[in-house]
């Protein structure tokens, strides 16, 4: 079972089950210390994880970030 940020690559590795939030990368389960929001797809996940037969589902759950959220390169890039 993976939780995944990635679904692209998700849909390339083929893990038996994944299910995809749309956060941003290193953040699966949200927003650090918003409990409501972990516990919600930690269980999204153990239901799919117990529900699913077909291996290599992709499974996009209804989770919203909340705010804009896209590349940072930070402070040391160099842009062209």
């Amino acid at each position: 079972m993976l939780v995944s940020t990635g679904r692209d690559l998700s849909s390339q590795v083929r893990a038996p089950r994944t299910a995809f939030v749309n956060f941003p990368m290193g953040n699966p389960f949200g927003h650090p210390f918003d409990k409501v929001t972990q516990r919600r797809i930690l269980l999204e996940a153990l239901h799919i994880l117990g529900s699913v037969t077909e291996g290599g589902t992709l499974i996009d759950l209804p989770c919203e970030w909340g705010e804009e959220f896209g590349l940072n390169l930070g402070a040391g890039y160099a842009r062209a």
